[in-house]
């Protein structure tokens, strides 16, 4: 094979026509296959069933404060227990509900109605708020932005992370500019882990706005793939480092390594924002699903059950990475149509067609029968400027499933891109 580029007219229209023909032959079929969210398979949810026997009637004891009012940090053996996730101490994690998302969102709700801890102005009261979103990138962050009307700022990520160059330059101008989105470790789509030179400019750089906020969505802390993963900095130890202790909030949850309905979601920071988190979440409930956390105490019992637990995971994970990558690298890798990452861990592949490419790949692929993730979905106001990007989910298909949907996926992008060229 040789790249599409190269081709004369004939030998395209001959790719083209061989490829819509398969193509048909497979809308035929009636597939019906679904890898438009990172979900975790029924076989990944198998693994914590235990979960559910670990706190009942029989086996309680005395664990009353549990079953009580109060707590409205989390039970202490949860603290112990998840602390090492984000590498903090008991006293800089506060341990809600289920969902992270959802702490996220009410830290920005209550800093545009209270501000946060070093602000002088609620955020809200201020003439406009802007939050620097690292693209491609989490559209549920987007989604927070775009519901408070919180403009939003692309910054491309390179290879190491954001493109710290241009987040400096504009922390550094801009008073209105209050946080930055961050996925830091196999970044969501593009599985990238930031460097340690990226963490250190984040955590020293200058920023007109004083009370700038780093939210460190950190979904992926242990979601590893490989036996050597990469080490991501501890961005509060560096934050406390430079001088700017305060600036960052860490988020992680076990929603992908329990139960996504009903995992654990913690918050970290320094021990001031935590007493202030707290503080403000104390008008807001007399306290999180404390049974829930100590299920997670008493089937995990310590960090290092955790990580045998996500090996299991990585054992059903890692043949569907493969699967992808191998068929990505057969079907597509010398036609020079599209360029795609290879994570070392996380829940996504980020695959980039052609320019104008994307959203006509991704409608046809529904034709066929397989759904993927909306085109634009990793950018802010959910519009790919060059429209390229297309995020891959394996997770949730079986590992057949998978090979077949990467293979029509590959089949649209080839017709797709041989139409373009024609």
């Amino acid at each position: 094979m040789s790249e599409l580029k190269q081709m004369d007219s004939s030998s395209l229209q001959h790719l083209h026509n061989k490829v819509k023909e398969e193509l048909e032959t497979i809308k035929k079929s009636n597939l019906s296959l679904n890898m438009s969210r990172g979900k975790p398979s029924a076989e990944q949810l198998k693994l914590s069933l235990g979960l559910l026997n670990s706190v009942n009637a029989e086996n309680i004891g005395d664990n009353f404060s549990v079953l009580n009012y109060g707590l409205v940090d989390g039970i202490p053996e949860a603290k112990t227990l998840f602390k090492d996730i984000l590498g903090v101490d008991t006293e800089e994690i506060l341990i809600g509900g289920n969902a992270s998302l959802n702490i996220m969102h009410d830290i920005i709700s209550k800093a545009l109605i209270k501000g946060v801890i070093d602000s002088e102005t609620p955020w809200g009261k201020e003439d406009k708020i802007k939050f620097i979103c690292p693209v491609p990138g989490y559209d549920r962050h987007f989604t927070i932005c775009e519901a408070y009307d919180i403009e939003m700022i692309s910054v491309d990520m390179l290879e190491n992370g954001p493109d710290m160059d241009k987040v400096e330059e504009l922390v550094r101008n801009d008073t209105s500019i209050k946080g930055i989105w961050c996925v830091p470790k196999y970044s969501n789509p593009d599985g990238i882990t930031y460097s340690d030179d990226v963490v250190e400019r984040l955590a020293k750089m200058e920023t007109q706005a004083k009370d700038f906020k780093i939210f460190w969505d950190n979904a992926y802390a242990i979601h590893d793939l490989t036996e050597n993963p990469p080490v991501l900095k501890n961005i509060l130890e560096a934050c406390k480092k430079h001088g700017n202790p305060n600036r960052v909030f860490m988020f992680a949850s076990t929603s992908k390594v329990t139960f996504p309905g009903s995992g654990v979601a913690v918050v970290a920071a320094s021990k001031e924002n935590i007493q202030f988190i707290k503080t403000q979440l104390s008008v807001q409930t007399i306290g999180p699903d404390k049974v829930n956390q100590l299920r997670h105490v008493r089937f995990f019992k310590n960090y290092d059950n955790i990580l045998e637990h996500m090996k299991k995971h990585a054992e059903i994970m890692k043949p569907k990475f493969d699967a992808v990558l191998n068929i990505l690298h057969s079907k597509l890798g010398a036609y020079g149509i599209a360029t795609w990452t290879e994570p070392q861990g996380g829940y996504f592949i980020s695959l980039n067609t052609m320019d104008g490419c994307a959203s006509e790949v991704i409608s046809l692929a529904a034709e066929a029968g397989v759904t993927l993730t909306g085109a634009g979905a990793a950018f802010p106001y959910g519009k790919d400027p060059r429209d390229r990007n297309i995020r891959i989910a394996p997770s949730f298909p079986t590992l057949a499933e998978v090979e077949k949907a990467i293979e029509v996926l590959c089949l649209c992008i080839i017709l797709v891109s041989t139409n373009k060229l024609l």
